[in-house]
């Protein structure tokens, strides 16, 4: 089981709580274009939190097959036998690689970074291939 760090969760919402702060201190003061940034800032990633804590595990593993998020709080169980692919994908832009674990079950492409997992992606690929087979 593969889940959002708990951290990363308190860290958004408490950027969604800056975000509403730093609004309401903007309309106090009249600054009509604070609030329009600060406001749909905080919508945003007060979402984001709140998915994370709502659902957690965002991809586990058992004998049967895979459960991954689907829709913004949906899980959907896929069977080992309709996975027609794991890889993970390595980009490097800037300085920095970053790693996404792609999951194909032929009409879907699942896509996971290691924040989603809380775990390095090309870790959780080679768990999965071993579980899989």
């Amino acid at each position: 089981m593969w889940r959002v760090r708990r951290e990363l969760a308190v860290f958004k919402i408490l950027g969604a709580l800056a975000c509403a702060g730093l609004a309401v201190h903007w309309f106090a003061g009249g600054d009509v274009r604070g609030v329009i940034l600060a406001v749909p800032a905080a919508v945003l990633v007060g979402a984001m939190g709140l998915r994370d804590l709502i659902v957690p595990v965002r991809l586990a593993a058992d004998e049967s097959g895979i459960t991954v998020v689907h829709g913004y709080a949906g899980r959907r169980h896929v069977p080992w036998e309709q996975i027609e692919d794991v890889k993970v994908d390595v980009r490097r832009r800037w300085g920095l690689r970053s790693e996404m674990l792609e999951i194909d079950t032929g009409d879907n492409l699942h896509v996971f970074s290691a924040h989603d997992l809380g775990a390095s992606p090309t870790e959780v690929a080679a768990a999965l291939r071993r579980r899989g087979t």
